[in-house]
């Protein structure tokens, strides 16, 4: 019998969404299947872990069309013409076909793009001064040439980063719709929501509030005589790509979705319009540094199945130094590897009908647009943002992401996860903290509380010449002891102390009398519960007859915790233990013995 055409998987039932319910309540054995399993994120939305043909799952229209000729940008900051023209000819040479000019001073159009190809290469523009002069210039020197791109005034980024909205860009806005209508693939009016994000927002609110500046702009250009579907066919939006994954997939696809819907409310029906995308500053991180190179190859890849135009990922140093030649090279390879290797941007919407991203998408556009209406209905977005309401909004889900990753349940690898021990960072590098201003939006890391608790530990390194050390003491059942040894390891790490590698003790009297005695200025006990029972507080008394100014704690969660503090226990590590509290207090006590 030839077998070559037997469906795949044949041999094997179907199985039913009951029955599979039935196997996996059995197998929680009483735990609750929505808290272990249903996957409940920030933007309020509920993920099952399976779907299947029984799932009805609605699939969004308009969500916009994979590119097939996706830009790759970089900035190219020009302080004068000849050396931003040499800067973007050795993008182009790297494989880049899109160049964004930061434009501060004054500089010659013909000078800056000698020599570029303009009917290949993708040119787009962020302006702050002289801007209908540059923009005039660019339109007679792009005569008879396939100009595109788009010019970024910064109308939204800075109006939510600063407090001020300055009424002359719309006059500016206006013009300029006006200097490039005889070129329809160069925007004239950006939207930038990637503040939103890097400030701590939810893609649901990134989505949201972008909408509502959309709308804002819009009624704002009526009122100087552009018509809205010139308005719509000028939209550059900027967004910025977060770290979550399929739900970035599902972000953009439910912004096309939206836009479209809101263009219907205008009576606009077809138009043109950009959708860029920016690796966030949000994720980034300054320490274990290289792993940002990992978080903007996701970042970019959920972007480009999202449906974007072009992607702009930012060198992995950027946050901490100017970019290098060659982490500007590596940053630009990401989208060309991609793009031309792993053929992103060249199969037609492969992930449409994917139920998981599907329903995603669905939901998000949902939230997104429950939210978009409440903030229109409250008068829409400039008073919104002048009565602090979407300031308030994106602050309660920072303070949620920050707690999270405080408490490790967000990991970061580098951050709050997985520390390269190996890595020493000079403490000017590191943030002392951040400083919120309830009025405006702060693009930032979110590691930037790990990072001033690291900072401490620099600074007590150059103060004292001395590296504080943890001992890592284990006893007892020997998988535990490896277990609570390796989990205290990676917490301890993301301290910048040095951390020992285990060291395992015949007994619990043993290892109290030897690490009492030791170098180290940490010490931590590495057991079982059932060892912790019996030998802990004995541990800790024979320990603090011997040494009281030593840091000592415990790897996992004892049950006589209050007894075992008041014999001189300072704190535990497991699961629940907040990192930067237990790491802080850590710190404290050990500056007070290195300067005693």
């Amino acid at each position: 019998m030839n077998n070559n055409n037997k469906p795949l998987f044949s041999e094997f039932p179907p199985v039913t969404t009951e029955q599979w319910m039935e196997r996996v309540t059995a197998d929680l054995k009483g735990a609750d299947f929505e808290k272990k399993l249903v996957w409940k994120n920030l933007n309020g939305i509920k993920i099952q872990p399976c779907y299947n043909s029984e799932n009805n799952i609605t699939q969004l229209k308009n969500t916009g069309e994979n590119s097939q000729s996706l830009v790759n940008y970089r900035t190219v900051a020009v302080c004068c013409s000849e050396t931003g023209n040499d800067l973007a000819k050795k993008a182009i040479e790297e494989g880049l076909n899109g160049i964004i000019f930061q434009i501060i001073n004054n500089v010659k159009v013909e000078e800056l793009l000698k020599d570029i190809d303009l009917n290949t290469v993708t040119v787009s523009f962020e302006l702050y001064n002289n801007t209908l002069k540059f923009t005039k210039e660019l339109v007679e020197f792009a005569k008879n040439k396939d100009l595109k791109g788009y010019i970024n005034t910064s109308l939204i980024s800075s109006y939510v980063t600063t407090g001020n909205f300055d009424d002359n860009k719309i006059e500016i806005t206006a013009e300029l719709i006006k200097l490039t209508a005889d070129f329809p693939n160069f925007k004239a009016l950006t939207i930038s929501g990637t503040e939103f994000l890097d400030s701590g927002a939810n893609q649901v609110q990134e989505i949201a509030y972008t909408l509502n500046a959309l709308v804002f702009l819009t009624e704002k250009l009526k009122e100087k005589g552009v018509a809205v579907q010139d308005v719509f066919n000028n939209l550059n939006f900027l967004l910025a790509i977060g770290l979550e994954y399929f739900v970035e997939i599902g972000k953009f696809r439910a912004f096309n979705n939206l836009l479209t819907e809101i263009a219907a409310k205008y009576n606009v029906s077809d138009f043109s319009k950009i959708l860029t995308a920016k690796t966030s500053i949000w994720s980034k991180s300054i320490t274990d540094a290289e792993t940002n190179l990992l978080r903007c190859t996701t970042e970019a890849m959920s972007a480009i199945l999202g449906n974007v135009d072009g992607v702009l990922i930012d060198p992995y140093d950027k946050e901490f130094k100017s970019a290098s030649d060659f982490s500007n090279r590596i940053a630009g390879n990401i989208t060309t590897i991609l793009r031309e290797e792993s053929y992103f941007g060249k199969v037609s919407n492969p992930v449409d009908g994917s139920y998981y991203i599907e329903e995603v998408s669905t939901k998000i556009a949902e939230k997104a647009l429950e939210l978009f209406k409440a903030i229109e209905a409250k008068g829409g977005f400039f008073k919104a943002f002048e009565n602090e309401t979407i300031q308030q909004q994106i602050a309660e889900i920072r303070l949620q992401k920050l707690k999270l990753i405080s408490q490790r349940r967000i990991a970061m690898v580098g951050v709050n996860k997985y520390p390269n021990l190996m890595e020493t960072v000079e403490a000017n590098l590191l943030s002392k903290g951040s400083v919120d201003n309830t009025k405006v939006l702060t693009p930032r890391r979110a590691s930037l509380e790990i990072e001033a608790m690291r900072r401490v530990t620099e600074e007590i390194v150059a103060t004292t010449n001395v590296r504080p050390i943890v001992q890592l003491a284990s006893y007892g059942n020997l998988t535990m002891r490896k277990s609570r040894a390796a989990f205290a390891y990676d917490f301890i790490g993301v301290s910048g102390f040095d951390i020992q590698q285990e060291e395992t003790f015949e007994n619990a009297e043993h290892a109290a009398t030897e690490t009492a005695k030791s170098d180290a200025h940490v010490v931590v006990i590495c057991s079982s519960d059932q060892d912790y029972d019996e030998t802990a507080l004995n541990f800790i008394k024979s320990f603090r007859a011997l040494n009281t100014n030593k840091v000592l704690l415990l790897a996992g969660a004892p049950k006589n915790m209050d007894e075992l503090t008041e014999a001189g226990l300072d704190g535990v590590v497991n699961m629940k233990t907040d990192v930067i509290v237990t790491l802080t207090s850590i710190q404290d006590k050990v500056q007070k013995t290195l300067k005693s």
